[in-house]
């Protein structure tokens, strides 16, 4: 929800959490999510260790995609054997780690990897879990940076290729093949492309069933949206739908697990990024409001040309005059732009704003460009 207490005393930026409604979303995840399921929390999209923290706490199980976040994710609590490893790139130390450690799955994505995951838990003693990851060419309608389905992707195997990559895995002695893995991108709101889903993760079942190849688990991804237009009308997203197309469209055989893999959904309308308004400049055409938070600290809008409702926090009447800006940082570049042309009550040197729906993919992605610091996250 809108922050409602005074960030005025704190030192900006930075990011600010609503521990409540992140409470309040896994309360609406666990309530709904299918009895033979588990969900991955990814820990792509928030990896500060309070949030983990409460994440763990509920039995989530952990999505990482390197080894760092695996050591991230074993520090906070999380279960070994519920946390599965992705990527196109794992190193040997990474995937020997998650050997170590006796992690639930790795998630394979080229017969390459495959063959480097064999020798090495061969060389170790082991024999690795794997999920071969398929990508099965679905356009999930979403920002072409974070779609992760299609054919053109560097993600996964292709369709054509993965009865004689199950068959290979299914001989080798240092792997254990149980499940397939999917993921079709990244702020998907349209159910419509998970329907599809579903229908070829059953046709590609029926073919490895022909090949006598028995699966344990199916891990369908994530990549469910949020409202970033409207947060406070949506807080917590539809997970009941998004659950219920999953379960109405795949066909699982007696005792396989469902896996979902969720992010974003989890963590971003929890998380603000709070930053103090510096100078109003009066340009030839426009306002700007320039702010102490840069894309140094949220840079999704320069990487994506991602929306972000803006907020001004020390707007106290409803009356307060409305003025058209572009809310820009001071970092040397031009694309450290958060919003143009906005509406926002009457800006002034020294107010505080709210940059909303950033629990996800914001204080992660933060780099130290320019030179600049972060300051401490506050939990409220």
């Amino acid at each position: 929800m809108l922050p409602s207490q005074d960030f005025s005393g704190y030192k900006t930026p930075f990011y600010a959490y609503d521990l409540e409604l992140l409470r309040q979303t896994l309360d609406a995840i666990t309530a709904c999510v299918p009895a033979n399921a588990c969900v991955h929390y990814a820990l792509k999209a928030n990896a500060s260790p309070v949030i983990l923290s409460e994440i763990a706490s509920k039995g989530f199980g952990a999505d990482c995609v390197s080894g760092g976040e695996i050591k991230i994710a074993m520090a906070a609590g999380f279960d070994p054997s519920k946390i599965a490893f992705a990527g196109v790139g794992k190193t040997d130390e990474e995937i020997l780690l998650g050997l170590e450690a006796e992690i639930g799955v790795f998630n394979v994505e080229s017969r390459e990897e495959l063959e480097v995951i064999a020798g090495l838990a061969a060389g170790c003693g082991k024999v690795a879990p794997v999920a071969l990851r398929v990508n099965p060419n679905i356009d999930a309608h979403t920002h072409h940076y974070i779609t992760t389905g299609l054919a053109e992707n560097k993600f996964g195997i292709g369709m054509d290729q993965l009865p004689e990559l199950a068959r290979y895995a299914a001989k080798s002695p240092s792997v254990d093949l149980i499940g397939l893995h999917f993921h079709i991108g990244s702020q998907i709101l349209d159910m419509k492309p998970y329907a599809v889903l579903c229908q070829r993760i059953n046709a590609l079942q029926e073919i490895l069933k022909s090949e006598g190849i028995s699966l344990q688990s199916i891990n369908v991804g994530g990549g469910l949206g949020i409202d970033y237009e409207q947060p406070d009308l949506h807080p917590v997203p539809d997970f009941t739908d998004y659950f219920r197309t999953i379960t109405d469209n795949i066909v699982l055989d007696p005792g396989q697990t469902l896996h979902f893999e969720l992010g974003r959904s989890v963590v971003a309308q929890c998380g603000s990024l709070i930053t103090r308004v510096v100078y109003v400049k009066h340009g030839v055409e426009k306002k700007f409001v320039i702010v102490d938070a840069g894309m140094t600290e949220l840079i999704r809008p320069a990487l994506y040309g991602a929306h972000h409702l803006i907020q001004n926090l020390s707007a106290h009447t409803a009356d307060s005059l409305i003025d058209t800006y572009d809310v820009v940082g001071p970092v040397c570049e031009s694309s450290d732009v958060f919003a143009t042309a906005i509406s926002l009550p009457a800006v002034s040197r020294g107010d505080i704003l709210a940059i909303r729906s950033a629990g996800a993919y914001g204080e992660v992605m933060a780099s130290g460009y320019n030179c600049r610091t972060l300051n401490p996250s506050v939990y409220y």
